[in-house]
């Protein structure tokens, strides 16, 4: 349901009660700001890593992969979790290890990828959004064209790691780079830029599927998707954040689309998730550890709706995080499910 006004959607997210200052147009580059959603723990251990590097290096190196979200690294572990699903599934077993070690580098080298384009193609609405006013290219510190640069870089690297696979691997890798390069613009076109997130970051099932088998069964599509299905959810919980802001900006998202009936869609589409999977494991012929998984997914669903009912900003942020202990919890009930056969 769309919303009817945009005073009507304000009411349902309260301001923050400390606003972050925003770069000011013309003002000098910001040399300590950083992303309101930053992992202190991930931040601290890439202050760790790069400590022995020369002061200009460093500075220079830390926003790099700020740009690249490697203090945020949540976002990687949801694209790895659908991964190891389609991997173990594909193998009904451990997967062979080079085939594992290839799709994990490529889910950090795709993901690093995606959030330097998306960088460079919010460069000008990142500034006027509390939660990214502090990336590296929205405060100054790295300009569109190092962004555009790192972004082919990575893509290169995630290509090579292709090449070791198969044919069809590589073929499907091709809509997989399209898919990374398309969504960022989306939000501009579309309230369902989530849809395109989730058929990016889900792209690794069909290749993963591809990679182990040489063919891409049903039960790989429809865990393709499933997982587009918990991307819009857990997207919408992150797109909640920023709400307000976005409705300002004049940006697209879920969020703004499902208004005031935010909360009962999600509800809906987390039901067809969660029947999407229960039909997985029906055709993969899973066993009760699986279905125990799928019970303890459904658990942390229903206490990230809990959780985000008042639309708390920072509740939202706890729900989108939440996310990946649910991916575990799928994860090893799969693991677990094929162990036990």
């Amino acid at each position: 349901m769309a919303p009817t006004s945009r005073k009507r959607q304000r009411r349902n997210l309260p301001s923050t009660n400390t606003p972050r200052p925003r770069p000011r147009p013309g003002a000098a580059p910001s040399r300590t700001a950083q992303p309101a959603d930053s992992s202190t723990r991930a931040t601290r251990v890439l202050d760790w890593l790069l400590q022995k590097l020369p002061e200009a290096y460093r500075t220079k190196a830390r926003d790099y992969l700020v740009l690249t979200r490697m203090d945020r690294p949540i976002g990687a572990l949801l694209l790895l979790w659908p991964t190891w699903w389609a991997l173990w599934l594909a193998a009904s077993d451990f997967p062979p290890v080079k085939l594992l070690v290839i799709f994990t580098l490529g889910v950090f080298f795709m993901r690093a990828a995606g959030c330097a384009i998306n960088d460079f193609a919010d460069r000008k609405l990142d500034p006027q959004v509390e939660r990214t006013a502090g990336r590296p290219i929205a405060a100054g510190r790295v300009t569109p064209r190092e962004a555009l640069i790192v972004f082919a870089s990575l893509l290169v690297c995630s290509f090579i790691l292709v090449l070791f696979t198969n044919r069809l691997t590589i073929e499907l890798s091709f809509a997989g780079a399209a898919l990374a390069a398309i969504y960022p613009f989306t939000k501009r076109y579309t309230h369902l830029p989530q849809v395109v997130l989730g058929a990016a970051f889900g792209w690794a099932i069909p290749m993963a599927f591809a990679a182990v088998m040489n063919t891409v069964p049903p039960v790989g599509w429809l865990l393709f998707i499933a997982n587009i299905i918990w991307s819009v959810v857990y997207d919408t919980e992150y797109a909640l954040v920023d709400r307000d802001d976005d409705i300002q900006a004049g940006a697209k998202s879920t969020a703004i689309l499902f208004g005031d009936a935010d909360l009962p869609i999600l509800g809906i589409l987390i039901a067809t998730f969660l029947l999407a999977m229960l039909f997985v494991g029906q055709r993969a012929m899973l066993g009760w550890p699986y279905w125990l998984g799928l019970l303890a997914a459904a658990g942390l669903f229903g206490w990230q709706l809990w959780r985000i009912r008042s639309h708390d900003r920072a509740a939202c942020l706890w729900a989108f995080r939440n996310n990946n202990w649910l991916g575990m919890a799928v994860w090893i009930g799969i693991v677990l499910a094929l162990a036990f056969r």
